[in-house]
């Protein structure tokens, strides 16, 4: 597991909070999105996309790529900031968030915008999905590029699953949690995004999931849990789950629906509330405040 620069924490948690106020930005224009999870999201995504996964903008199919499934597809405004930000398609394009015909839909299309890995509407597909491309990467054995790299970091892509603790409520999770139990695939790593709060109200009165690691531990998984807005918590996590090569891991990220916006965190009504102009201009207060504190 590496030391991680003090610089490179910062310089992440700084890139969160942009994005957080691109998502802002985003929904505020469009009337239109979900707020709460993509901003409980955003250290989380930040760290994978700025850091820890392997990819090639200019070649988004690049073939030996790390695979992000963005399982929680509803909250795809803080992908695409990431994306944009990382250089997959220019920002301005985010102006055009869930307008018709843009290739940034208010749920990630696989078919219209290259580097997303699975079209995410309805909630509960990522595991399963995951553990199949995890699969077919470990028999795939084709590619020499692919097994035989000198490091091993570099040995095969991995995938990584990021979805809600809300979505967990779908059977589907538990099934694809059992399939890459059983084919011990080690080369998948799940991150909930714990933030207690679903589209109806907290998560324990909705479908109550705890004690939740003991579920993962008891399907096989290799349970680990971090504060989902302190990046170096989250990147020692990812360098511990790539540690873990004979099941697969799961990183429960505890973290604080609406993060960054103080009337809207914990308030099941900003998962899909959008602000008005008052709120917004109150918001782009507090996360830029957030972000100076965060380069200081």
């Amino acid at each position: 597991m590496h030391t991680h620069d003090p610089d490179l924490v910062r310089d992440i948690a700084a890139r969160a909070q942009e994005m957080r106020i691109d998502a802002l930005k985003m929904v505020f224009q469009a009337r239109s999105g979900h707020l709460g999870g993509a901003f409980s999201a955003a250290e989380i995504t930040a760290a994978l996309m700025f850091h820890h996964l392997r990819l090639n903008p200019d070649q988004p199919e690049w073939e030996d790529r790390d695979r992000l499934l963005f399982s929680k597809g509803h909250a795809c405004a803080i992908l695409y900031s990431a994306m944009a930000r990382r250089g997959f398609f220019p920002r301005e394009e985010l102006g055009t968030f869930r307008c018709l015909d843009s290739r940034l839909q208010g749920h990630p299309d696989r078919l219209k915008l290259k580097g997303i890995e699975i079209p995410a509407g309805p909630l509960g597909h990522g595991v399963a999905v995951g553990a199949g491309i995890a699969l077919a990467l470990r028999m795939d054995s084709s590619k020499p590029s692919a097994w035989s790299a000198p490091s091993a970091r570099a040995s095969r892509a991995k995938v990584y699953v990021l979805l809600g603790d809300g979505e967990i409520n779908a059977g589907i999770v538990w099934e694809g949690a059992m399939l890459a139990s059983k084919y011990r695939l080690g080369n998948l790593t799940a991150i909930v995004d714990c933030n207690g709060i679903q589209q109806t109200g907290a998560t324990a009165d909705v479908m109550p999931t705890e004690p939740i690691m003991d579920k993962w531990k008891a399907f096989g998984w290799h349970p680990q849990e971090v504060n989902g807005h302190d990046v170096r918590q989250i990147l020692e996590a990812l360098d511990l789950a790539d540690e873990v090569h004979a099941r697969p891991s799961v990183i429960m990220a505890r973290t604080t629906k609406g993060k960054g916006v103080s009337f809207m965190e914990y308030d099941h009504r900003w998962h899909g509330g959008v602000p008005n102009r008052q709120e917004f201009e109150r918001a782009i207060e507090e996360l830029q405040k957030g972000l100076e504190s965060c380069r200081n």
